[in-house]
């Protein structure tokens, strides 16, 4: 491709709404649009990247035995019905119209389609295995697009479905996409850490998410440097700290005036206690289907712990948002809460949750449900009980590895791609069966597996950049050379330049002629930008055949002859 007849417009600076490396770049190198919002369009050069990832995708999918379809992006409500979700997917769910009044939604992902083809066209042991996917645009109308194509309101995803007569079969289903998976994220040049993560709205039992890591992306991951263990925050299971000893006496309660120390902090310093020695409480509402307030929730932890609201949601089997903080003057009326004052005893009317380590320790000190009053010694089960007992806290860093002890540490990445373990939770929903030999019929399980491929875009730029521009892996990059001509108007160096460009194409590279009219530094400048792998500068050495060759990922930059550069970036693009 020639520069001069290429679709192109760079930004010396960056647009005002753009935050993070990535959004920068794309935006900065002419690759996305925007048009609204949280919605790109992709140009020539994005475009042509894009189209890699997804032929990455498509190679290893395909490997595994998977085969592709395309399914519409628009379905009908009733589908979503059947399967429960049409609620619980929540505000996030694109729901439209037709000119009926029909009810369909913006596919956000479409398990409710794929199982719906699997029940109309499997009937018997005998079609099983079988996997399907897709690379299709998806929609999700988010409160807060942020970061360009990181959090967006529409973008383009690969989804697959496994169908297996077993869960021994959904296992080997899941370790083939588990591996695929490790192969697309490294060939797409990514460092990246698959970690154990919460199945959210998509639901089932066991999920793996593949992240990128970096200091921008959206997850928080808990790991372990001594063994395996890796989570995101959200899923990562906690080690309660030993209960305190049985010789250790339950003290009377004791009424204290606490004015104005509304805080864990503020509390803990009145009474000289360590915040370990404080229950903290946190007032929310539960919301049924039509958004009004169902239930009051108290949740308990220990004062130097964090909630985690994930945990606090799967404990109370509901769906994400159909829960915030409480107005607390109108839960106070109907439960005897007090704001910054409330603890486990006195409450009525509402759901209590206690962390799983409240339960074994003693003579600790909350709320007394009085304004500027506390109670110590509370003691569990003497002084209060609770509806549900679960792990309801944070995996804080330094905290010990539920798996073998060791110090935990937290990162940051941007989550690129997820499996799932659904299980039977779409087949026994939507009566999709297969016949065993004696006839009989059992739910299809099932897996899903999902990569964000526009995500997979951003992130490889946020992983592969300089101060100068963009750094693209030979694998996704649009283009692998670029050919800066320094005299577009010097016939010799036109000459050398175009001879280049034709031996490139015979032998497949994909190569980029920058043969516009403007001075050299705009040139070099633009190609640093766009990213291109491999700079060959045909200037003034060009009647030697003499060329100037630089890696982009490199600062040193060399003169050798044509020959040898034709080789050259025919033997990185082939290693690549």
């Amino acid at each position: 491709m020639r520069l001069s007849k290429m679709h192109l417009k760079t930004l010396r600076e960056a647009p005002t709404e753009a935050e993070i490396p990535s959004h920068i770049l794309l935006l900065r190198a002419g690759m996305i649009r925007k048009l609204a919002s949280g919605i790109y369009g992709f140009m020539p050069l994005g475009w042509r990247s894009l189209r890699k990832i997804e032929e990455i995708i498509r190679q290893e999918m395909d490997n595994t035995g998977a085969q592709e379809i395309l399914m519409s992006a628009v379905q009908p409500a009733e589908l979503w019905e059947e399967s429960g979700r049409w609620y619980a997917y929540g505000p996030e769910l694109w729901r439209i119209k037709d000119r009926g009044g029909r009810d369909f939604c913006l596919g956000p992902t479409h398990e409710e389609i794929f199982t719906d083809i699997v029940r109309s066209d499997i009937s018997s042991y005998r079609q099983l295995p079988t996997t399907l996917y897709q690379i299709q645009h998806k929609y999700r109308d988010e409160a807060r697009p942020r970061f360009g194509l990181m959090r967006s309101r529409e973008f383009i995803m690969k989804d697959a479905y496994s169908f297996d007569k077993d869960r021994e079969g959904l296992d080997a289903s899941y370790d083939a996409m588990y591996d695929a998976y490790s192969k697309i994220f490294t060939r797409c040049g990514l460092t990246f850490r698959p970690v154990e993560a919460d199945t959210g709205a998509i639901g089932g039992k066991g999920s793996h998410e593949f992240t990128a890591l970096s200091e921008v992306g959206e997850s928080e991951i808990a790991y372990c440097e001594k063994c395996d263990m890796a989570a995101t925050v959200e899923q990562a299971e906690c080690v309660d700290d030993a209960p305190t000893a049985d010789s250790v006496e339950m003290l009377p309660l004791e009424e204290v005036h606490t004015p104005g120390t509304k805080t864990i902090e503020e509390v803990a310093d009145f009474l000289g206690l360590d915040k370990s020695q404080t229950i903290k409480a946190l007032l929310l509402e539960k919301y049924d289907e039509e958004g009004n307030v169902s239930d009051y929730v108290a949740a308990f932890v220990r004062g130097d712990r964090d909630l985690n609201m994930t945990k606090l949601v799967n404990a109370l089997d509901i769906p994400e948002h159909a829960i915030a903080f409480a107005d607390e003057e109108k839960m106070s009326k109907v439960t005897g809460s007090v704001g910054g004052f409330t603890g486990p005893t006195g409450l009525h009317d509402c759901i209590m949750v206690v962390d799983s380590e409240l339960v074994g320790q003693k003579n600790l000190c909350g709320g007394a449900c009085k304004e500027d009053y506390h109670l110590k010694n509370i003691n569990f089960d003497r002084d209060y009980k609770a509806d549900i007992v679960t792990d309801i806290k944070v995996l804080k860093e330094g905290d010990r590895c539920p798996v073998c002890g060791g110090p935990i540490k937290h990162t940051r990445g941007i989550e690129v791609g997820q499996i799932f373990k659904l299980g039977t939770k779409y087949s026994e929903s939507m009566g999709a069966l297969y016949k065993d030999d004696n006839q009989e019929d059992h739910p299809i399980v099932m897996g899903c597996y999902g990569i964000g491929v526009t995500r997979t875009l951003a992130a490889v730029v946020e992983q592969h950049h300089d101060d100068k521009g963009i750094i693209w892996p030979v694998s996704v990059a649009p283009y692998h050379v670029i050919i800066t001509l320094v005299k577009p108007d010097d016939p010799i160096q036109v000459a050398l330049a175009e001879e280049i460009y034709s031996q490139l194409q015979k032998k497949g590279v994909d190569v980029l002629l920058d043969d516009r009219d403007e001075r050299p530094g705009v040139k070099f400048n633009d190609a640093d930008l766009l990213g291109i792998p491999l700079r060959i500068t045909v200037g003034k050495l060009a009647a030697d055949g003499i060329v100037e060759f630089k890696l982009r990922s490199q600062e040193d930059k060399t003169e050798i002859s044509k020959e040898e550069a034709i080789e050259s970036a025919v033997t990185m693009v082939r290693e690549a």
